[in-house]
């Protein structure tokens, strides 16, 4: 974030000097913007800090949050699947029909390849979020698989 800041600062302080641009600015501001929003989602998934509502989530008994949870992160895992496999797409393409970038002339492929990498990162994040929930949710019904075992021994009475 401190990088795309520095590379606007000056590209306003030049142009408001010289009524010149520098070219690069805008290219890599948007190219830094994109990763850098990718790798926060990355961070926010293996943290399990995204953006979420969960007004009527928290609102569920215990069992039937860690299902709709799970429900979510398989819409989210879907996708992601699509953001990487289109991305790939794009990104083959510019590859392979030589595309450049309109400001630098650099292969524009350089700048979207990230996009199908970090979906799959997140992808990675999401599924090892789901992987804990779901052993949460085997735990839990361990627990109380064994509460109702006790409960049949003991005449139902704790």
């Amino acid at each position: 974030m401190g990088l795309i800041c520095l590379i606007s600062l000056a590209n306003v302080v030049v142009r408001y000097l010289t009524d010149v641009s520098f070219a690069f600015t805008e290219e890599f501001s948007v190219f830094l913007l994109v990763v850098m929003t990718l790798v926060g989602a990355s961070i926010a998934f293996a943290r399990n800090e995204h953006i979420r509502i969960t007004f009527f989530l928290e609102r569920f008994p215990r069992p039937l949050r860690i299902v709709v949870e799970l429900l979510i992160l398989a819409i989210t895992t879907m996708l992601f699947a699509m953001i990487m496999y289109y991305g790939a797409t794009f990104t083959f393409d510019e590859y392979q029909y030589g595309e450049i970038s309109a400001g630098l002339g650099y292969p524009s492929w350089i700048y979207s390849i990230w996009l199908p990498l970090l979906s799959l990162v997140i992808l990675f994040r999401v599924i090892e979020h789901a992987w804990r929930l779901a052993r949460a949710r085997r735990a839990a019904d361990a627990e109380t698989a064994s509460d109702h075992g006790n409960n049949s021994q003991d005449g139902g009475a704790k």
